[in-house]
């Protein structure tokens, strides 16, 4: 009777109480993994630009609007802003500088451009070129590798911007800073913005096509102040004619001195035709001659600075973060 009672118990564990255990068991592993299959996703971000997904782009040229996925616009403002023959990181850096200025300037809605976004001239906003007329400037052995190169760049970083307190920043940029970069309240006046600070950058000295040298007859640096300043004039005789006043932290020309008048270094590069505030001169019998270096406003990220980072090993969130004091590099839809 005991034996056939102890039967009956082995049974009844084996029907009901072995399978309860195997179940919450399954059910246990299959809690843990499924955190894990979602991390998984979450590994493979989207983006969505929402609002964004295309633009609408003023050319300067035809006086036309034309409407197009953001995407293709980077493409062409990459292609446009900075040589294809630049490393793969510093073209990262500049997609994603160049979507975040595009973004500021949609949300920020500063400028007109007959009901357009962004306009296609660099002394606006950025520069922008179409593809078939992109090709068309290269060597035809180049022209589908530095395509190639570009699109990689731009969706090799789809999506990613630069924000500063989860808000995109005004990405401002330029050629080569000399070796530093300048404040923006130098440039353009105002406050200065806690992501566009002065910032050096070692190996710009590399890139000396970017210095330059503008010769002036003492009459045709006379009659190009004039344009804005009729009364001015200048004593060649006197040693100090023509003299720099004040320099900012960065070593550009912040004031200067032409005879009779007081200008700022920013209007006087203007006035001439120079390619930086950061120049020096000398005057040699009839001429001024203006020795420039580096190229650009000198604000925000320099590109052959870029380069020259890549060249170093540094990928293109390190350059970002380097040239942009404070920022973070995220996906548009997180904002």
């Amino acid at each position: 009777m005991k034996k056939k009672l102890l039967y009956f118990l082995i049974f009844l564990l084996i029907i009901f109480i072995i399978p309860a255990i195997c179940t919450k068991t399954s059910k246990s592993i299959s809690e843990v993994e499924e955190p894990q299959k979602e991390s998984a996703k979450e590994e493979k971000k989207s983006y969505d630009y929402s609002n964004y997904s295309t633009i609408k782009l003023y050319h300067t040229k035809t006086k036309q609007v034309e409407e197009i996925p953001l995407d293709e616009y980077i493409y062409g403002t990459v292609s446009a802003e900075m040589p294809a023959n630049f490393e793969l990181e510093a073209l990262k850096a500049q997609a994603v500088v160049s979507r975040t200025y595009t973004l500021y300037q949609i949300i920020n809605g500063n400028k007109d451009h007959d009901g357009a976004e962004v306009c296609d001239d660099s002394n606006c906003c950025q520069a922008w070129i179409s593809k078939e007329d992109r090709l068309a400037k290269w060597d035809e052995d180049e022209r589908d590798s530095n395509w190639e190169k570009i699109v990689k760049a731009a969706n090799e970083t789809a999506g990613m911007i630069i924000t500063y307190d989860n808000e995109p920043i005004n990405a401002f940029f330029h050629s080569n800073s000399g070796g530093t970069t300048e404040v923006v309240s130098n440039v353009w006046g105002g406050k200065d913005l806690p992501y566009l600070q002065s910032v050096e950058t070692s190996g710009e000295t590399d890139y000396s096509q970017y210095n330059s040298e503008v010769k002036l007859t003492k009459d045709e640096l006379i009659n190009k102040l004039k344009e804005k300043y009729q009364d001015i004039e200048i004593n060649w005789d006197d040693n100090e004619c023509i003299k720099i006043l004040e320099y900012t932290d960065s070593g550009r020309v912040k004031t200067i001195k032409f005879g009779n008048k007081e200008i700022a270094g920013t209007e006087a590069r203007t006035l001439l035709g120079l390619k930086s505030t950061n120049f020096s001169f000398k005057i040699d019998g009839d001429n001024v001659i203006f020795s420039v270096v580096g190229y650009g406003h000198g604000v925000g990220m320099s590109q052959t600075g870029a380069d020259s980072m890549a060249k170093s090993g540094s990928n293109y969130e390190e350059i970002i973060k380097h040239f942009y004091t404070g920022v973070e590099v995220t996906f548009v839809n997180d904002l």
